[in-house]
């Protein structure tokens, strides 16, 4: 029995360490398979959202996958995620990297591990105009969507305890019932929130208000203990930085003569 119980030690080891190379050697995987796998959303203007005349997914997290995709000499492949999969999906090793709209919260450094924050933007509302909400504070008993596993719906609740929140798969859900009266405001990033508002027939329809309920840092979702994938990510990025690109990708989306404007006002973190 001892010997048994030794052999099968022994073969439990063996399985572990032959399968410590594959769970820390994300780079070389990429490296050797051709392609990244990158987790994007695809209902997300415009970070990430299917393209009507293309029916291709598009948009600036897209932009950003296929420059670090062109630094591994790789092909990028697209998996869509939403907010509740897209850290399940990176855990089971079903994507590579995620890049959706993920704030980097220390709660989820658990789960996985982040890059340095490649965009910056903060919570706020998005409400009908002259609807009387200005502020968190108005909505006291009021009804609020926002969307599952998402920081937003987290911390509307803290900053309101006396408001109502539900919660959608997606943001285009969320603001589909604030149209239709479900809700009496949308929260969530600004920048996602611009998004939202200009994807309507009549965008002067609706507002976004509010002084941001908490900044949101976004980070690209790494798989936990592989410094050295993680290590290339935060490279990559800050070489984008260095370069212009990051900017020029940034003014394709987001820039003066786009409808979702914001304009660029922080900088990366850059390593000597």
């Amino acid at each position: 029995m001892r010997k048994a119980a030794r052999l099968t030690v022994l073969a439990c080891l063996f399985t572990l360490v032959a399968a410590m190379p594959a769970l820390a050697g994300k780079l070389d995987d990429i490296k050797s398979r051709g392609t990244l796998v990158a987790g994007v959303k695809d209902s997300q203007r415009p970070f990430g959202f299917v393209d009507e005349k293309t029916n291709q997914i598009v948009g600036f997290e897209i932009d950003l996958m296929q420059a670090l995709a062109t630094r591994l000499n790789a092909k990028l492949e697209l998996k869509p995620v939403t907010s509740s999969t897209r850290i399940p999906m990176l855990t089971q090793g079903a994507v590579d990297i995620v890049a959706a709209t993920m704030t980097h919260k220390k709660e989820r450094e658990d789960q996985v591990d982040f890059s340095i924050t490649y965009f910056m933007t903060g919570q706020k509302l998005l409400v009908k105009k002259d609807g009387g909400i200005k502020s968190v504070a108005d909505l006291a008993g009021k009804k609020v969507g926002s969307v599952k596993g998402s920081t937003s719906e987290q911390n509307v609740k803290k900053a309101q305890p006396d408001c109502t929140v539900i919660s959608f798969e997606t943001y285009p859900e969320a603001f589909l019932a604030l149209k239709q009266g479900k809700v009496q405001a949308v929260t969530t990033d600004e920048s996602i929130l611009v998004g939202i508002k200009n994807s309507d027939d009549k965008p002067e329809a609706w507002d976004i208000v509010g002084e941001y309920i908490s900044p949101e840092p976004y980070g690209l979702g790494v798989a936990e203990n592989d410094s050295d994938f993680r290590d290339f990510v935060n490279a990559a990025l800050m070489d984008m930085w260095e370069k212009g690109e990051y900017q020029k990708i940034y003014d394709k989306w987001f820039g003066k003569d786009t409808k979702d404007y914001l304009p660029l006002t922080w900088k990366m973190e850059l390593w000597p």
